[in-house]
């Protein structure tokens, strides 16, 4: 509230004058880490850079921490963990931030949601664990993902789960390639 000008006020409770900030300069990636325009450089272990990607590990633990069939010697965290960060990077892909349908089709690609073949369960377990804790195991889950498998829906997916070497680009065995083998 201000003060009539007849009342006594002291030097200290004066008002005092305000200060004019000028308008901020124009901003430039001119500094050594910044990116500098073009696609977003990709390589393994380097990540896919998104919105809000933690967000997948809260939608992960809240819709489908009871859903996700795990298996014998599997930690329910690390499978959780993993699905979160595949599903952040396809969100990412798309140019959003996770939701529910990311992190589901996450764990249809590795058979976590039911029907997996029982060589995909065989393969998987060693590949998830310690991904709770361990940055490198779900930076090398997410690299096992290419981008086509990415843009699938989890439908899609479900669909061609008896060709999931296939979908996460793995070498097929030439013994298993002329058997009828995904």
């Amino acid at each position: 509230m201000t003060q009539p000008s007849y009342a006594p006020i002291s030097a200290p409770d004066q008002v005092r004058a305000s200060y004019r900030l000028r308008p901020p300069r124009d901003w430039r990636a001119d500094r050594p880490g910044d990116h500098r325009g073009g696609p977003a450089p990709r390589r393994r272990e380097l990540g896919t850079p998104g919105p809000d990607k933690g967000y997948a590990m809260l939608v992960a633990e809240r819709l489908f921490a009871d859903r996700a069939q795990v298996g014998t010697g599997e930690v329910l965290a690390d499978v959780l963990a993993g699905a979160a960060d595949i599903g952040g990077t396809r969100a990412a892909l798309f140019g959003r931030a996770p939701v529910g349908k990311d992190v589901e089709q996450a764990l249809t690609l590795f058979g976590y949601l039911g029907d997996a073949p029982d060589d995909l369960v065989a393969w998987r377990s060693p590949m998830f664990r310690s991904a709770a804790h361990e940055y490198r195991v779900r930076r090398a889950l997410v690299d096992l993902v290419p981008d086509e498998t990415l843009r699938l829906t989890a439908d899609q997916v479900r669909a061609r789960l008896g060709q999931w070497r296939r979908l996460l680009s793995l070498r097929v065995e030439p013994a298993l390639a002329g058997a009828g083998a995904p």
